[in-house]
C-alpha cells in the first residue's frame, strides 16, 4: 500500500471516531453498554460493618455488585466471596463503584461479626459494604430488588425461610438491575468485570427509587 493510501486510511479512521465521540456526547444513551434493565431496586436501609446505616442515597450514581451470603457459610460462599474479591481488586480505586454483601442470616450476622469477617477479607468498608439488618426487609431486597430469588417466596413466616444463592447482581449508576451474573463461573466473573466497566461509563439520568423506605411487617 502506497503512503497516500496508508494517509487517506489513518484520516478516514480517526474521522470515524471522532463522529462516534460526538455521537456519545450530543445523543443520551448512545454507545452505552447493551443490557436490558431487570429491575428497580427498591428503597433500603441496612447497617455495614462500621455500625453505619447505608441507604439506596448511599449508592445513587454509583455502579454496585449485590450478592447475599453468610458469615458461618462453609460450602459456596467462600468461593463467592474470593471470585468476588477479584473484582473489588479491580475496581476498588473508582469512586463510583461498590459492593453490597447482605446477610440472610443477621441474627448471627451481627455488626461486629460482619466487621471480623470484612477484616479477614481485607477489604475497605468505603468500597465494600457488608450489610447486615432485619431478615425481612433483607430477603424482600434479595426477591424484589435484586431478583436473586424468586419473588414468590417473599410470603408466610420470614423465619422458616433461608436464601442461598450463588448469583451477583450488577446495579446501574440509576439504581436498575441490568444482569445477573453466576458468583461461582469464572467466565461470569469475567463477564461482570467487562460489563462493570462498561456500565461505569455510562452517565446517570438522575431518576431514583421512590423515596418511602419498606418497611417489615409488625410482630403480632
Amino acid at each position: 500500500m502506497t503512503r497516500k493510501r496508508w494517509l487517506y486510511l489513518a484520516f478516514f479512521v480517526i474521522l470515524f471516531f471522532g463522529f462516534y465521540l460526538a455521537l456519545t456526547k450530543i445523543i443520551p444513551g448512545y454507545g452505552d453498554v447493551n443490557l436490558p434493565v431487570l429491575s428497580q431496586v427498591q428503597p433500603f436501609s441496612f447497617t455495614n460493618q462500621d455500625g453505619k446505616t447505608i441507604t439506596n442515597r448511599d449508592v445513587d450514581g454509583k455502579v454496585y455488585v449485590a450478592e447475599y451470603f453468610f458469615t458461618t457459610c462453609k460450602g459456596i460462599c467462600p468461593k463467592m466471596n474470593n471470585n468476588l474479591k477479584t473484582v473489588y481488586e479491580k475496581f476498588k480505586s473508582d469512586p463510583d463503584f461498590r459492593i453490597l454483601s447482605h446477610s440472610v442470616d443477621p441474627e448471627t450476622d451481627s455488626v461486629g461479626r460482619m466487621k471480623r469477617y470484612a477484616d479477614s477479607m481485607q477489604t475497605d468498608s468505603k468500597t465494600w459494604y457488608f450489610l447486615t439488618g432485619g431478615r425481612e426487609s433483607l430477603y424482600h431486597a434479595a426477591r424484589v430488588s435484586y431478583l436473586l430469588d424468586d419473588p414468590k417466596n417473599d410470603k408466610g413466616n420470614v423465619d422458616e425461610q433461608f436464601i442461598h444463592t450463588q448469583f451477583f447482581a450488577v446495579v446501574d449508576k440509576n439504581g436498575q438491575v441490568r444482569k445477573i451474573y453466576d458468583g461461582l463461573k469464572k467466565d461470569e466473573i469475567k463477564t461482570l468485570q467487562e460489563d462493570i466497566r462498561l456500565l461505569l461509563k455510562e452517565k446517570s439520568t438522575g431518576s431514583h427509587a421512590a423515596s418511602v423506605l419498606y418497611r417489615e411487617s409488625p410482630t403480632p
